[in-house]
């Protein structure tokens, strides 16, 4: 469970989501926990690599309805 909700909070953090929103999804009673504990600024290649994983999730390059994996 521990390393799912780090995983969450970098990938929030990667979308941009508004901390105090990402504070609410983790379920933290305090800011700080969610800005210095579960989260880390990623540097442009994460941010890239994550789009390009988000549009490969999202495509359907068969046209039959289901995921290309």
């Amino acid at each position: 469970m521990h390393d799912t909700r780090h995983t969450c909070g970098k990938l929030l953090a990667a979308l941009d989501v508004h901390p105090r929103v990402a504070m609410q999804i983790l379920r933290h009673s305090k800011i700080s926990l969610t800005m210095e504990v579960y989260t880390e600024v990623p540097s442009e290649q994460t941010r890239a690599a994550l789009k390009r994983l988000g549009d490969h999730l999202g495509s359907d390059a068969d046209g039959d309805g289901r995921s290309p994996l």
